[in-house]
């Protein structure tokens, strides 16, 4: 297994991965960014990650719409996707990440439907281009994030991946090792984020390694189903910033260190 970690696409990431003996960066590019910025910085990012000998994991983006209220396909959106996931195949990253939003207005049959055309879609594009396509588990603005969508979703699109995050199921009363086991052979990416909940609410999102999620069961549970992809590092608490962010950061590092086997 690869680790890495989720940073801006700025040179000064590239450099601090390297200094940490990282191999890889993910970026993600969510519904607040400038899509258009990022990808005029493509060859920058290419030249950064030759420079630095630090590669690019996974390229994702979270929160848009995918599907307007009639069930249709949105053209700008399909086109965005489209084009980040070529930006990853010109950097050398064969995983992108996405969802897919939830209609009310709709039967959950024919949001299945929608999502899997849009995602064929995309599957197709990254066929052509040695990109694979995950969905998160995340719930921004996704519904395809546990057994019954995965079954209808994943089950009808083979070579569609997940990418999974054990805090997710931990703040919607999944159970994680569970969702591991029957799912681990479809995980095309990993998030590692602590999860703290307290009297039953979600209190912090602690560095990996600190809070309650069992990563050494997780971990093992990844080797029994031949998980050999990215584990990236995702900083996501307001409480671990700055420097003791960065002391959080370098904690992961040395945790998971003793969990794989490089």
């Amino acid at each position: 297994m690869k680790l890495g970690i989720i940073a801006p696409p700025v040179e000064e990431s590239f450099k601090s991965a390297q200094q940490r003996g990282l191999d890889f960066l993910e970026f993600t590019i969510n519904i607040e960014y400038n899509t258009d910025e990022f990808f005029a910085s493509v060859p920058s990012l290419r030249e950064w990650s030759k420079k630095y000998n630090v590669g690019v994991g996974s390229i994702g983006r979270w929160g848009t719409d995918k599907i307007d209220s009639k069930g249709n396909i949105i053209k700008e959106e399909l086109e965005i996707s489209y084009k980040l996931i070529e930006a990853a195949s010109e950097l050398g990253c064969d995983n992108f990440v996405t969802g897919c939003n939830y209609n009310e207005n709709m039967s959950y049959f024919d949001n299945c439907k929608a999502a899997i055309e849009f995602l064929s879609l995309l599957l197709e594009k990254g066929s052509e281009k040695g990109v694979k396509i995950s969905t998160y588990n995340c719930r921004w603005n996704n519904f395809i994030v546990e057994n019954m969508s995965w079954t209808i979703v994943h089950g009808h699109l083979k070579d569609l991946g997940i990418k999974f995050d054990p805090s997710h199921s931990r703040y919607y009363g999944g159970d994680y090792l569970k969702e591991a086991m029957e799912w681990g052979d479809r995980f095309y990416h990993v998030h590692l984020k602590g999860s703290l909940v307290l009297n039953g609410d979600r209190f912090d999102d602690p560095p990996a390694g600190m809070d309650e999620t069992n990563w050494g069961a997780f971990i093992s549970v990844l080797y029994a189903k031949k998980y050999d992809r990215c584990l990236s590092i995702e900083p996501h608490s307001s409480t671990w910033a700055g420097e003791l962010g960065e002391k959080g950061v370098d904690f992961t590092i040395k945790y998971f260190r003793n969990l794989i086997f490089r």
